[in-house]
């Protein structure tokens, strides 16, 4: 018997594996790929030479997750910030264009300036505060009860049809809808006011990072950590049910709910499987990875010097293509993510090359390739695009699912992240990680939800040293020589 067993070795698993590590449990973990990452592998996906991140590329958690606070990752690996956060180019070369510095960032937006800085800067200055509450529990009694009300109130602001009364021009409402998309919804929302609203906040605090060399460049630490602590993985092992695991006194799932469903079966509490059988996913996202020439020809020259681009055009534009993808239809013209890594880190490409990274947002299922829709957006506001690739990797929403199961019918989020689903993610709890059984969910289907920050595992973790170890929660994650 061991301590502790996790399922999956994405960046939750890891954290809850090397929580309980620290703690001086035995943990196993195990994962099904050849490789352990989850959503933060790096491969050559295209041609020699050429780093891709298959998932996720850029971290606006990176820096700001109080798991890797604890954990010192910017101690461990190389965090490089471009010196533009994210921009959104609009057509006639405009773009607008998030800083780090929230003055200079609203000092470019001219006519809406004032009305930016007013709704973004009094979370800026509390940006600690906002991701204490954004990355718990929702059901949670608040430790900072003014910052909560203030984000709030302008939650309620963008995620209703009020959200223009601020502004007048174009450019500003579209900086806000383009991150706001992140969450894969229709627009306007709760839930894509809050995606907007915090990791906005995230841009203009300690920013939006590029790991040196790849995402993967993450996990890696977690694993050195995990393995230096006493702790096993074992890749390539798929695990069809708890039988197939070495007996623990706590199992830990960095799966999705069904996966998590389909391992415990009838050992998890009788309750606890009805909510989980509630539990819904949302749209997909389908990805191309290219292999450049140069660097992406944007019309607007500052937006070469950002490391993510929010590319859809107006902020109507974005609510019409995500409400078409919520309807169940491809855009024409769809919202998409990209990212340009070796803007601020060329060791992924050969010299004078570079790599980048996009997505577009689908109906959950889709087996449509959009590489042509992607470029087509690109060329929009970067004439010239298509003839600086080199090479191209494609996959669509289903292809993503096989590539992870956690991303069911390609949803990227793990589970559909509208306001009523974060309340209850995966079931309505100040403890929504514990399953009961000695079994807990530690993946992006728990509380917070989406993104790489290790915070859902750690939560699991913590959970369980109170509940099944009896051991204190406060765990030492800090390097050791």
């Amino acid at each position: 018997m061991v301590d502790a067993v996790v399922v999956g070795a994405g960046p939750n698993g890891l954290a809850a594996a090397v929580t309980l590590a620290r703690a001086g449990l035995s943990v196993e973990v195990v994962e099904r790929n050849e490789t352990i990452g989850g959503g933060a592998r790096t491969s050559e996906l295209t041609l020699p030479g050429f780093l891709h991140d298959v998932c996720s590329a850029v971290h606006p958690m990176a820096l700001q997750s109080e798991f890797f606070r604890a954990f010192r990752m910017e101690e461990r690996i190389e965090l490089r910030l471009p010196e533009v956060q994210y921009g959104h180019p609009l057509d006639g070369g405009r773009a607008g264009i998030a800083y780090r510095d929230i003055d200079r960032t609203a000092d470019a937006l001219g006519i809406d300036g004032r009305a930016f800085r007013q709704l973004m800067a009094p979370l800026a200055r509390h940006a600690d505060e906002v991701s204490d509450f954004a990355t718990d529990a929702l059901l949670h009694v608040p430790r900072h009860p003014i910052t909560v009300a203030r984000f709030g109130l302008r939650a309620l602001e963008q995620g209703s049809r009020a959200w223009n009364a601020r502004f007048r021009g174009e450019v500003a409402p579209a900086m806000l809808t383009g991150v706001a998309a992140h969450s894969i919804q229709r627009v306007p929302s709760l839930a894509t006011a809050a995606a907007a609203l915090s990791l906005g906040v995230y841009a203009h605090a300690r920013g939006w990072p590029v790991p040196i060399g790849g995402s993967q460049a993450i996990v890696d630490a977690l694993a050195a950590d995990l393995v230096a602590h006493g702790g096993t993985i074992e890749t390539g092992r798929e695990v069809h049910s708890l039988a197939d695991l070495t007996p623990a006194k706590a199992v830990f799932f960095d799966t999705s709910v069904p996966g998590m469903l389909r391992i415990a079966g009838d050992q998890l509490p009788a309750p606890k499987r009805g909510a989980l059988r509630r539990f819904r996913f949302g749209n997909a996202a389908a990805k191309v990875d290219f292999a450049l020439s140069e660097p992406v020809p944007w019309t607007n020259a500052e937006l070469r010097r950002s490391g993510t681009v929010h590319i859809g055009g107006t902020r109507g534009q974005i609510a019409e293509a995500e409400a078409a993808v919520a309807a169940g239809r491809h855009a024409d013209r769809p919202y998409v993510l990209g990212s340009e890594p070796t803007v601020v880190d060329p060791s992924r490409a050969p010299e004078g090359k570079h790599v980048f990274w996009a997505y577009a947002h689908v109906p959950a299922g889709s087996d449509v390739d959009q590489q042509e829709a992607i470029t087509r957006q690109i060329e929009r506001f970067a004439p010239g695009f298509r003839d600086t690739i080199l090479a191209t990797s494609s996959r669509t929403a289903v292809e993503m699912e096989q590539y992870n199961p956690n991303y069911v019918g390609g949803d990227i989020a793990a589970g559909a992240a509208t306001f009523w689903q974060l309340v209850k993610r995966p079931v309505i709890s100040s403890d929504p990680w514990r399953m009961g059984g000695g079994m807990y969910l530690a993946s992006e289907s728990a509380a917070p939800g989406p993104g790489v920050h290790g915070m859902a595992g750690w939560h699991a973790a913590k959970s369980a040293l109170r509940h099944t170890y009896g051991l204190p929660v406060d765990v030492d994650l800090a390097p050791r020589s």
